[in-house]
């Protein structure tokens, strides 16, 4: 459960970023890279701050 929404908020994030980009402003693009850099980090360090949001408001248990 906590995976789904993991994966459709970032997965949101990700297409927010992108349209952002293309009708407001390219310094959108640091969003998305921002996106991409924390996904990156919580691999090599198994800690995700949207995780622990998302534990802490549906109270899941890890």
């Amino acid at each position: 459960m906590l995976n789904t929404y993991f994966r459709v908020i970032v997965g949101v994030m990700v297409l927010l970023s992108v349209v952002l980009t293309v009708y407001v402003n390219t310094n959108w693009l640091w969003f998305t890279v921002f996106i991409g850099v924390n996904m990156i980090q919580s691999a090599f360090t198994k800690w995700c701050l949207l995780e622990d949001i998302l534990t802490k408001v549906f109270k899941i248990k890890k």
